[in-house]
């Protein structure tokens, strides 16, 4: 897979893959961007985020209907020193709906053992969490 950036002028730069959909990037003021656009940090807790959410709902494709909502929450901590490079993710799911926390969590699992290749790519320990209806599920629940 290709990205090409280009550069916009200041600190923001313009990437296309090749999906075709531009993904602006800019750097916060202190960094002398615009914070006109997400950091390239942002966007990849996002990715992550976004990956594990496919995953979770390719698995649980024949159970969709029953979910009246996902919402995916990562938390990134980084290092102080430079490169200021994430050290750990924790994902905290927020699903509503009629499904069995079994099933949602074996999903995770897959998302997280198998499939999601930006979580396989970061070197950072990534921790999940899950809240089904409301109330947390212990994620050692075999699934």
């Amino acid at each position: 897979m290709e990205v090409k950036a280009i550069w916009q002028g200041g600190r923001a730069f313009e990437a296309k893959g090749p999906s075709g959909y531009p993904m602006v990037m800019d750097a916060t003021a202190n960094y002398g961007g615009l914070g006109q656009a997400p950091t390239p940090t942002e966007m990849l807790l996002s990715s992550l985020a976004g990956c594990i959410g496919i995953d979770v709902t390719m698995i649980l494709k024949p159970h969709l209907e029953k979910i009246e909502s996902i919402e995916i929450t990562v938390d990134g901590a980084r290092r102080e020193e430079l490169p200021t490079a994430f050290t750990a993710a924790a994902l905290l799911f927020d699903v509503k709906g009629d499904i069995d926390a079994k099933k949602v969590i074996r999903a995770i699992k897959l998302g997280e053992e198998k499939y999601c290749a930006v979580s396989a790519s970061l070197k950072a320990d990534i921790s999940y969490r899950l809240i089904l209806n409301g109330e947390e599920v212990e994620m050692q629940t075999e699934a």
